[in-house]
């Protein structure tokens, strides 16, 4: 019934009808899945990220900087911590769209260090940290791979070959679990051309309602002047990890209410969700704090460290990610 309401019907905001969820949850897990794939076999932890950034020096900055860091790692950290006690819950089912949110939060506070330590610069939007990241790490060869995985521009023959070059020649698609690494990278690379496309076909729903464009006399892209002036505004844009994760996090907290908790299906689907999350998101952390050693010195770095097991009131240590 519920189905037949919401997919077939609609509500609200969508009176066509939602989309099907059967659809977006197979990419959703499958993605998560490819990304600890990737980043066991590369072995990210602090110590190979803290060996990765050897030659970043430690910069003088301002107090409220390296509390701005300090402050934005602590949050990751407890992020993490909740990832971590979902891992004992019984129907993943119950925590899987908040333990998407957990994972995005994670992902974008330890962002949020990581280019506080390098620029003193903090954004205080999705979409501003998404960039910032990009612009300030991912952009200067200062993420880890896959982390490090972005497109340099959202125009689609500039992108796809980029694409094509992270697949190393893998055929996997985001619809089937991966399980070996050859297939995580066919995956994860599927996510980041979605991702692309999406943040493409936005990009292309803004301009269409700016002047510049309605002075053309034209409603869609099919004239060579409409075509330039697309090309000309997606050039000039990149998308990276953050913007993947905070994609992935508008499915959780916007899609309709059936996705991650309808279905017979589903449950099974879910299977070693809250695992990958939290393995990912451990992996993140340990490549952030790493690069805020770097910058803020070891002696502030092991006082921050001792500080937050001494007085955390959550779970997990800051010692099993951070050392």
């Amino acid at each position: 019934m519920l189905y037949d309401r919401i997919i077939k019907q609609g509500t609200i905001n969508e009176p066509g009808g939602k989309p099907d969820p059967q659809f977006a949850l197979p990419s959703t897990v499958n993605w998560m899945r490819a990304l600890r794939i990737l980043v066991e076999d590369a072995g990210i932890n602090f110590v190979t990220a803290d060996a990765f950034y050897a030659r970043q020096a430690k910069r003088s900055m301002a107090p409220l900087v390296e509390n701005t860091i300090l402050e934005q790692l602590f949050l990751g950290l407890h992020h993490l911590s909740a990832l971590e006690q979902f891992q004992s819950g019984s129907r993943a089912s119950d925590y899987a769209r908040v333990g998407i949110l957990a994972w995005y939060y994670g992902v974008a506070n330890a962002a949020s260090a990581m280019t506080a330590a390098q620029s003193g610069s903090f954004q205080e939007d999705h979409a501003g940290t998404a960039r910032m990241w990009d612009e300030q790490i991912a952009s200067r060869g200062l993420a880890i791979p896959p982390f490090s995985w972005r497109v340099s521009s959202l125009v689609e023959v500039t992108y796809k070959p980029e694409v094509a070059a992270y697949k190393q020649g893998s055929t996997s698609k985001l619809v089937s679990k991966p399980t070996t690494q050859t297939e995580a990278l066919g995956a994860a690379a599927e996510y980041l051309s979605g991702s692309a496309a999406w943040y493409a076909w936005r990009a292309k729903e803004d301009l269409m309602k700016t002047p510049q464009f309605k002075s053309l006399g034209v409603t869609d892209f099919r004239k060579r002047v409409a075509r330039e002036l697309r090309d000309e505004r997606l050039q000039k844009k990149s998308i990276g990890f953050v913007h993947q994760a905070s994609r992935y996090r508008g499915k959780a907290n916007y899609r309709e209410a059936l996705f991650l908790a309808y279905g017979s299906a589903t449950e099974t689907m879910l299977s070693g969700f809250a695992d990958d999350m939290a393995a990912v998101l451990k992996a993140y952390l340990a490549m952030a704090g790493a690069f805020a050693k770097r910058k803020l010195g070891g002696s502030l770095w092991s006082e921050f460290v001792a500080d937050v097991d001494a007085k955390k009131a959550f779970t997990s240590r800051a010692v099993d990610v951070w050392n």
